[in-house]
């Protein structure tokens, strides 16, 4: 352990997901650390930086990795911050285990690797099962949703949540108490669940105890809609950054809802923009290609297109949503791939040059765009 001068004298155990993941021989990020018999004052004097808002966690001087003093919790309002937090150098260990919310989670280990495991936590992960520690896990709505996040991310190691965690679960949201959950906690666990291996998991999971109806009612509105979209999740653009997968399959989940839908939604999650902006484009897209099923395009519906997904401007949009396009109707998407090529080619330094200017520059741009767009798609193979 670095820095180790730093915390000589202290009684300190790894706990949380770093026990849990090196168990499983799954990727270790963080560490997170509990120190007991301590207090804030003991942690201050030896260099660490307090910067726990609600409880006691202070930063180490060189790792700067998060050690927290032991705490209880006491159950004292609605939704996740309804707790009274006690932290005192008498809180033992296992007291501040047991009020974690799942058994695999309730594990701690010694600075010389001995186990710390008074909840079953290495039973339940050797069975590969997500469990509750205590009755406290009741009492806490957002554990609803750690707990879906969790199989999201172990699901394909053949993970399931016991059938009273569920139940439990079902509770919390037939009570009211997940409504109680504020925007930002849903979706910072939504978006987390998004990056995750298996996202639809998470949804199938809240659906199955009932959140999904409190906290996203647009999507249980068509369950075969539903069923599509949790099918698409898997399904996107090539070469997108990894930072971007979470914002991509969000626009997937919900490109089929009507726009005023997905302004509630977006307003309801407090969505990032780059989110509400991205659910729009592949709904634009989806309409495109939908389209397409009934009536071939025309240069004026794609021009329309282009134009409201802002290609002009922004044309690093345009390529990964053709892709979209393409794992439908690959036929389109190689029809759009060029009339986007051509159409892209007209300038309006060009058209300045000839003497537009004013809303006639705009007017003749549009038009030879289109005119370009109609040509691809008339004829492919003499544009190509």
């Amino acid at each position: 352990m670095a820095g180790n001068g730093y915390l000589k004298g202290l009684e300190v155990y790894r706990v949380g997901g770093a026990v849990r993941d090196a168990r499983l021989r799954w990727a270790v990020y963080d560490q997170d650390w509990v120190v007991v018999g301590a207090t804030p004052e003991t942690m201050t004097r030896r260099g660490f930086k307090p910067v726990g808002r609600d409880f006691p966690v202070f930063l180490h001087p060189e790792t700067h990795e998060e050690y927290a003093l032991a705490r209880t919790e006491r159950k004292s309002g609605h939704g996740y911050t309804g707790f009274t937090i006690h932290a005192s150098p008498e809180v033992t260990l296992e007291e501040d285990l047991t009020r974690r919310d799942l058994t695999i989670n309730a594990m701690a280990e010694s600075c010389e690797g001995e186990l710390i495991d008074p909840y079953g936590g290495m039973a339940d992960l050797e069975a590969r099962v997500l469990r509750h520690v205590s009755p406290a896990f009741s009492e806490d709505p957002l554990r609803v949703l750690r707990t879906a996040r969790f199989l999201a991310r172990y699901a394909g190691l053949g993970f399931v949540i016991a059938e009273e965690t569920r139940d439990l679960m079902a509770d919390l949201a037939a009570s009211g108490e997940v409504s109680h959950l504020v925007a930002e906690r849903v979706w910072i666990e939504t978006e987390k669940a998004l990056g995750e291996p298996w996202p639809e998991v998470y949804f199938q999971a809240l659906d199955d105890c009932g959140a999904l109806e409190v906290l996203f009612p647009a999507l249980v509105q068509d369950r075969d809609a539903l069923d599509e979209a949790l099918g698409r999740l898997h399904r996107l653009p090539e070469d997108i950054d990894s930072e971007a997968v979470s914002r991509w399959r969000w626009a997937r989940l919900v490109e089929h809802l009507g726009e005023a839908c997905q302004a509630r939604l977006s307003e309801a999650l407090r969505l990032p923009r780059a989110h509400v902006a991205l659910a729009r484009q592949a709904a634009l897209t989806r309409r495109l290609r939908l389209d397409a099923q009934q009536q071939s395009p025309d240069g004026a519906r794609v021009l329309a297109w282009l134009d409201a997904i802002d290609g002009w401007r922004r044309s690093e949009r345009v390529t990964p949503l053709i892709s979209l396009v393409s794992m439908d109707d690959p036929v389109l998407a190689q029809d759009l791939a060029l009339a986007w090529r051509l159409a892209a080619q007209v300038l309006p330094r060009s058209l300045v040059e000839e003497g537009f200017k004013g809303r006639a520059l705009g007017e003749e741009l549009a038009t030879r765009r289109q005119a370009a767009i109609e040509a691809a798609l008339v004829d492919p193979d003499a544009t190509a």
